[in-house]
């Protein structure tokens, strides 16, 4: 009689029943599951890594637009420091030529003008006389206008050297030299103490002498002058304020008034060149601060200046964007 088969065949061999099958086909699908999870992985694995290739290689293209915007940066910095520089010189030239050429003929028509009015007094009439000194003084002014010119021009041209500064002492310094000018006047300042801040102390005593002479000369007419200057705070911000009960002014022309020989009351009325507040804004602006005011016609006025710690000048924003 015929035996029946094993499971391995008729050749003979190991025999498996139905539960080792089970048990074999359940590990290959564990394994095959495995190596699913691993092909996922992997393919995970390298989607991650061609993101990361595709965002280094953003960023070097970043890295080379900021580069190339570096070198265009810098490129244009240069040209704009040859063309400071060529300015400059322009500048010393101009200075020269205002200081000698310019000068040396109203030298001249001042000399020959008082020559002739102390040779030729006796002869001449009142409407003569008259005429010589109108010669005399528009040769003193021009000289004058010369020389605020050829001031302004050295403020922005000088360098700039920051330390620790007491403003309240400068401004002590340039009232007792107002009071000495005009001991007549009856001029109550108020000067806070203690006006600390980092500045160029020759510049700022420049703007000083303009901020403060500006209150005092618009006051003249006071039979009770009052000047202050102090610290306040406005929106956060460290500012010095220089007040005066003056003559004040229409602020609808108030652009006017950092504009160099830009006045806003005529010369009869109060003496000057108008160059004292655009030296004083060109100091304030040097220091990267800024400079504005504050006023009503026949109420005096106020003007306002900050000097930063950190400050940012134009060039710098430039440079920044």
């Amino acid at each position: 009689m015929e035996q029946p088969e094993t499971a391995a065949g008729a050749g003979g061999g190991i025999e498996l029943d139905n539960t080792e099958l089970k048990a074999i086909n359940a590990r290959q699908e564990i394994e095959i599951e495995d190596l699913k999870a691993e092909y996922l992985a992997a393919r995970n694995e390298n989607t991650d890594l061609r993101s990361a290739a595709l965002a280094d290689r953003n960023e070097i293209n970043d890295l080379k637009r900021a580069q190339r915007q570096i070198e265009k940066l810098n490129h244009d910095l240069e040209a704009r420091n040859r063309a400071l520089e060529a300015l400059n010189k322009e500048l010393e030239s101009f200075s020269y030529a205002v200081s000698h050429d310019l000068r040396s003929p109203l030298r001249s028509i001042h000399g020959f003008s008082e020559a002739l009015k102390q040779s030729a007094a006796a002869k001449l009439s009142a409407e003569e006389s008259a005429w010589l000194q109108k010669i005399f003084d528009a040769a003193a002014r021009m000289d004058r206008l010369i020389e605020d010119l050829l001031r302004l021009s050295r403020i922005t041209r000088c360098e700039l050297r920051r330390e620790p500064v007491d403003l309240a002492v400068l401004a002590r310094d340039v009232v007792h030299e107002l009071r000495q000018s005009d001991p007549a006047r009856n001029v109550v300042f108020a000067i806070s103490d203690s006006l600390q801040t980092r500045a160029d102390a020759v510049l700022m005593r420049v703007a000083l002498d303009n901020l403060l002479g500006n209150a005092w000369k618009y006051t003249a007419r006071q039979r009770q002058a009052l000047i202050s200057f102090r610290k306040e705070q406005q929106d956060g911000a460290e500012v010095f304020s220089v007040r005066d009960n003056g003559a004040g002014f229409d602020m609808a022309y108030a652009a006017k008034l950092f504009a160099p020989f830009q006045r806003l009351h005529s010369a009869r009325e109060f003496p000057g060149s108008g160059v004292g507040l655009a030296c004083a804004a060109r100091v304030i602006q040097k220091h990267g601060g800024r400079i504005w005011a504050d006023a009503k016609t026949g109420e005096g006025a106020a003007f306002f200046f900050t000097i930063p710690h950190n400050p940012v000048f134009p060039e710098d924003a430039d440079r920044q964007t």
